[in-house]
């Protein structure tokens, strides 16, 4: 009796935890990520913007060839007045001799070539600090040099979202479509992310951005020290600077389709790692009241994904765990099926748990190894 009473208890304690964790999940689902899911018009847009003059600032080291074949593309934007600084940051390959040649045929580059590393400055933070420093315009635009411009309005699409009260807009940067299972994982990551980064600033929690389509005022850059408390870190030029500068007051988001930077995706797996690696060591960084509203957002997906393989070993019946597995998962459909609408993606929906499942359990792997292995470098 008593065995079967424990048993019973402990059934009993795994579906209450999976029915809080279901229900806390729904609430992020229904009252976050719905603000983007069902997002009629940006409600930031300067129906009548005045189309600023624009610095557009690019990091680049040994990127050759996406430098030869971006750099037109980001000149024939159509928009009446901007500059682009691109930052050589020790090249080997070729990429000074490429961009001075670029700079003598166009008075719209400028090319400041960096020899020495500077140790105390860790990832691409201090080649962009100069980079912005450097630029003659109060709005800043910033991207990578293997970022592609979806469109010929991406600099219109996102400078229309300055308002007085705007100082920063993000937008978003998914991945080039390719086969395989690695480019699948790697495009569901970006989605996953920028759903959450992006709902979340709807709703006036604004805590990172991405720096391959990221604009601010030079203003705040300035104003905030740059990079300063955080120059140590190989990563968080992007996430870590707007967790500190970004309100709901002033802070805008861009999703048009004309508006994405689009990525090339890497090709290995082990490169993927590295980059996320880099990507996930930040996170320890952010404010407090960030890490709560994330912590327990990924805290009940874990645990929602926990009780469900317990549950399946449990006397209770089958359609007890299965119909809370499906309550999430048709809201969770309907929600990143519409968002991915929004932000002109595609995958393949009957998947999500798999791919979502792999997250689950992957991130928690990379940053149990970050804190004993080496930081990762940006190059």
């Amino acid at each position: 009796m008593l065995t079967q009473f424990t048993t019973s208890t402990l059934d009993m304690a795994v579906l209450i935890l999976m029915l809080i964790c279901v229900l806390i999940q729904l609430f992020y689902f229904w009252y976050f990520f719905a603000r983007l899911a069902f997002l009629k018009k940006n409600p930031s847009y300067n129906t009548n913007p005045e189309l600023a003059p624009v610095s557009i600032v690019i990091c680049a080291h040994n990127e050759y060839r996406h430098l030869l074949k971006n750099i037109p593309l980001i000149l024939d934007q159509q928009y009446p007045s901007f500059e682009l600084i691109i930052v050589n940051d020790r090249s080997d390959d070729g990429s000074k001799e490429l961009l001075e040649d670029f700079a003598r045929n166009n008075s719209r580059i400028s090319v400041i070539n960096l020899t020495q590393n500077l140790n105390f400055f860790k990832g691409k933070k201090f080649p962009l600090s100069i980079g912005i420093k450097s630029a003659k315009y109060e709005h800043l635009l910033l991207t990578d040099a293997d970022c592609t411009p979806a469109s010929q309005h991406w600099i219109s699409s996102m400078m229309r979202n300055y308002t007085p009260q705007k100082e920063i807009v993000i937008g978003f940067s998914p991945y080039k479509k390719k086969s395989g299972l690695l480019n699948g994982l790697i495009r569901f990551d970006t989605l996953h992310t920028a759903v959450q980064y992006l709902s979340m600033a709807l709703a006036g929690k604004v805590y990172m951005g991405v720096g391959r389509n990221l604009s601010y005022k030079k203003t705040v850059f300035l104003k905030n020290k740059g990079f300063i408390t955080h120059y140590d870190i190989p990563s968080g030029d992007d996430d870590i600077f707007i967790n500190k500068v970004g309100t709901a007051r002033n802070t805008a988001i861009e999703i048009s389709a004309q508006s994405h930077m689009v990525s090339e995706p890497h090709r290995h797996f082990g490169t993927w790692t590295r980059q996320k690696r880099r990507h996930l060591s930040t996170g320890m960084y952010y404010k407090r009241a960030t890490k709560w509203l994330l912590g327990m957002y990924i805290g009940t997906q874990s645990g929602f994904y926990l009780c469900v393989g317990l549950l399946f070993f449990t006397a209770l019946p089958i359609y007890v765990p299965l119909s809370l597995f499906f309550i999430r998962f048709i809201s969770q459909e309907i929600i990143y099926i519409r968002i991915a609408k929004q932000l002109n993606q595609s995958f393949p929906w009957l998947l999500l748990p798999f791919a979502e499942l792999f997250f689950v359990i992957f991130n928690p792997i990379l940053s149990i190894y970050n804190l004993f292995a080496k930081p990762v470098k940006w190059m």
